[in-house]
């Protein structure tokens, strides 16, 4: 959604404004990246081993982390 001026002009409607508002210190919102683009990777799994992912994680735990646990542990154990 676009704010207009006229939604954030206290109130006072300002007709036909559809002008983009830019905040003036432009900082980064959303979550922080953990990694680089390059290093995205696609798997396929045998049937059933997503239900199985999804019903071992915790509350608001997302999928993502564990299987980057799961990695993390298992390239530890094999030395790398």
């Amino acid at each position: 959604m676009v704010a207009t001026k006229a939604s954030i002009d206290g109130g006072n409607k300002v007709q036909g404004s559809t002008e983009l508002m830019v905040a003036s210190n432009a900082r980064r919102v959303g979550r922080i990246r953990i990694n680089d683009p390059e290093e995205k990777v696609t798997a396929r799994f045998a049937a059933g081993t997503l239900a199985r992912i999804k019903s071992a994680l915790g509350p608001k735990e997302p999928q993502s982390e564990l299987l980057r646990i799961a990695v993390e542990r298992e390239l530890e154990r094999r030395g790398k």
